[in-house]
This record gives C-alpha cells, structure tokens and sequence, in this order.
C-alpha cells in the first residue's frame, strides 16, 4: 500500500512551521495511542503513522529530503540519520507521554506537603456573637520524635536510591519510546533506609494527639473556617506541614434563628394583650428589652428593633432583631373565663364589622362567591 503524504498525515501545510508539527503530532498521538484505544485495531496504524511522519519532518535533513524527493529521498537517508533521529523522537515521546503514565522528564519531587485536616466544631448562637477562645484536641501524624521524621534509626541516615538515584521514578525504554514509572524499589520516595526506626517502623511519622487553643472570632456564621497555619498533618521527607481548619457549626436556639447578621424570633402575645395594647419584654443577646403593642395587634405583625442582631465577622455594623408576634389563643378555660368570653362574643356580633373586619369582610366575599 502506497505511502500516504506526511504533511497529510499531521493535517499540517507544506510551510508549517517546527513548532505546528510538534503540535500537530502531539494531538495525533495522544488520539490514537494504543493503550487509550484497546478496542480500536486501527489506531495502533494510525499512530505508527503519524510517529513516522513526524520523525521526517521534525528533522531538518530529514525534511529537506522529504520535500525535494519525496519518500524515496527519506528512505536513502534512513540509515545515516536513524540513530539521531529516534533519540529525539524518544525525547519528545517522553514529553508528550509523560503527563498520562505519571511523570515528565525531570521526575516527580519526592518531597511532599502533609494534609490539611478538618475539625468540626460546634458552638452557641451566644458564644458565635461574642467571640471566644476553647481548646479543641485533634488526632495527627507527626514527625517521628525517635527518628525525627527520617525514618532511619538513631545512629544512621537514609541512603539515596540506587536505582532511581533519588528521584522516586525509573525510566522503561522500547525502541524509541521512554516511559516514567514510579521506582519499585523506594515506592517514589528516592530514598532507602537500611536500618528502619524502631518507634514509627521507618515512616517517619507518628499518629499523635495534641491540645491546640483557638480563638473563635465575633460574628462567625453557620459553616465559617478558622485556619491554624502549620497544624496539620507533618509533611513527608522534609515537607512542610498541613494547616487546620476549623469549621463552625451552630448549634439550634431555643429563642432565636439567624439570618446573617439578623436575628428573628417569635413573640407570643395574649388574645387580651394583643386586643388592649401594652408592653411586652423580649430578650436580646444584649439583654432584655420592651416592646409597645398597640391595640389590636394581628399575628404576624413584625416589630424591628435595630442594632439588637449580631455584628459579622466582616461587618461594620450589627443587624437587627425582627419580633414577629403570634397571638396565642387562650385554652384550658375556667368556667368563668369561658362565661366572659361568650359574653364578649355576644357583644362584638352587635357591630362585627367594627370589631372584626377581617372576618366581616372574609364572610361576605363567601357569601358573594356562593351567590355568583
């Protein structure tokens, strides 16, 4: 079968330059590369093609031939120009590849930061407004004390992996290709200890708990985080630390409910305190305050009292306390409660539509409905 062109074959112009054939052939390999196409026979050609394709003309002699001769000028060059070009192809192979089976061609650093930890910590609606500090206990891995984090026994020092030479990773090569692989012998961490210590068993880190004081600050909120620089997990082979997070969950308030920076609750009022009018006291998180119902005040009335909220953490000002009144229904009446009660519903008939025109006006549209 005849050779297709190569310039064909990378979808490139004649005129492209080193670096749009270095791009086309990226994307092509990486598409048809057999190991992400196992169901697809085809894709195995393909990418034998498009690797010899690029052979040719990434290589300026190479290319040169190519284009004054065709495949036949290639072909008489092959066997002077082969060996250079395929160690630059196993380069390049090594680039593109990299990224996919686990490494490029520097090698992975074997040092590595410790995790972040989480710690969920539940506090009151007062302690949030205030502000306060606690002590909170937290399990970790720390540095080894024995060994101090070197894994090795007192007395002796890690050794540098002979195999990897220290950096965690060892190269396989088939012909032109070069792949990264994480080295069998160290697990990746470019290092060998001979002679483990006794404490932690050669990691080098120990499981430990330790007391740490926070400082929860005025205003924090349902789902906030406090961050303790350093106090994570100890980091592995030198590595620096982790940090804490300190999640803020606030716990249910037999009184109030917040809303960001603004503080609502329910306010009972008697049917008698509701109808007179009068005073109520309710409580704020500064202590309690007074509150004028006038006269026939209905359920859901909201009364507003400002600065009585809480002040958030990024706020200039605090929010408001909303009072929102439920007139509570008298029950379990006395005999004589419930003679004065009948009383007084006989006496707001007579002008039910002074006394209750809400209800006065609801009737009539019932009525108006069942007419039409």
């Amino acid at each position: 079968m005849a050779k297709r062109d190569y310039y064909d074959v990378l979808e490139v112009n004649r005129d492209a330059s080193d670096e749009d054939i270095k791009k086309a052939y990226r994307k092509l390999a990486m598409k048809w590369h057999p190991d992400r196409n196992p169901d697809n026979p085809k894709a195995e050609e393909k990418f034998k093609e498009a690797k010899q394709a690029y052979e040719v003309l990434s290589e300026a002699g190479r290319r040169s031939a190519y284009d004054q001769y065709g495949h036949a000028g290639v072909d008489q060059a092959a066997a002077a120009g082969a060996g250079g070009a395929q160690a630059g192809f196993g380069d390049m192979f090594s680039d593109i590849f990299g990224e996919i089976f686990g490494g490029g061609r520097q090698g992975r650093s074997n040092v590595f930061r410790g995790a972040d930890l989480r710690y969920n910590l539940e506090i009151s609606l007062e302690q949030a407004a205030h502000g306060f500090e606690t002590k909170i206990r937290i399990p970790t891995l720390a540095a080894c004390e024995t060994c101090h984090g070197s894994g090795a026994k007192p007395g002796t020092q890690p050794t540098t992996c002979t195999t990897c030479r220290g950096s965690g990773q060892v190269r396989v090569s088939q012909g032109p290709f070069s792949i990264a692989q994480t080295c069998p012998r160290c697990h990746g961490s470019g290092r060998m200890v001979a002679h483990p210590c006794t404490a932690c068993a050669g990691a080098g880190r120990l499981k430990h708990q330790k007391t740490l004081s926070v400082r929860i600050p005025t205003g924090v909120d349902e789902g906030d985080r406090v961050r303790l620089s350093g106090e994570g997990e100890a980091g592995v082979n030198g590595g620096p630390p982790g940090d804490l997070y300190v999640q803020v969950h606030l716990k249910p308030h037999p009184v109030f409910q917040r809303d960001h920076d603004d503080l609502h609750c329910e306010m009972p009022v008697s049917f008698a305190a509701a109808g007179l009018g009068g005073e109520v006291e309710v409580p704020t998180l500064q202590g309690s305050a007074k509150i004028h119902v006038p006269g026939g005040t209905q359920t859901g009335k909201t009364f507003r009292l400002r600065g009585k909220g809480i002040k958030g953490v990024r706020s200039q000002a605090p929010g408001d306390l909303f009072c929102h009144v439920v007139v509570e229904t008298p029950v379990n009446l006395t005999a004589r409660q419930r003679e004065l009660l009948q009383e007084f519903e006989t006496i707001s008939q007579k002008d039910s539509a002074r006394h209750n025109p809400r209800a006065k006006g609801w009737f009539d549209k019932v009525k108006e409905f069942f007419e039409s």
